[in-house]
């Protein structure tokens, strides 16, 4: 990624403005066995502790790397229950990388993370009815699927 995805500008403003970024060779020892790291690249989205909220592997293109690293922040805030920032987090994403592998995880995500601020069941099937009006084939749409039933 380092000489294509990388030097990008765009990918260069995300990053400085929206994250921390820390690089390691994937063989430093012990960083490589405590993250359980064995392939690179590989990219984790990390809080303030530490704590592991979303993992990529392998060449991304811009397209898809910025996506994944709002899924990952948004996934961070997520869990500790900072639902406008998580919200804002994958409503970036859907508005911005609609087209992107991470879009659909987006939307999943959104909608559990509506249920929990606001106790709605019915953002869960929204969540399931724009996954499968959008995305049918995705796996999101299938962990989504029970919410259908909704009422």
């Amino acid at each position: 990624m380092d000489a294509v995805t990388y030097p990008i500008e765009t990918v260069i403003n995300f990053i400085n403005k929206n994250v921390i970024p820390l690089r390691v060779p994937a063989d430093q020892q012990p960083i490589a066995t405590d993250f359980n790291i064995h392939w690179t690249p590989s990219l984790l989205i990390l809080d303030q502790e530490g704590h592991e909220h979303y993992r990529t592997t392998g060449f991304m293109g811009a397209e898809e790397l910025i996506p994944s690293i709002w899924l990952g922040i948004g996934n961070s805030h997520f869990v500790r229950d900072e639902f406008e920032s998580a919200l804002s987090c994958y409503e970036k994403l859907l508005a911005e990388y609609s087209a992107s592998d991470s879009a659909p995880e987006a939307i999943f995500q959104r909608g559990v993370t509506l249920y929990k601020s606001n106790n709605d069941p019915k953002s869960l099937k929204k969540a399931y009815e724009r996954l499968e009006d959008k995305y049918p084939e995705s796996q999101w749409t299938k962990r989504a699927y029970p919410y259908r039933l909704i009422q």
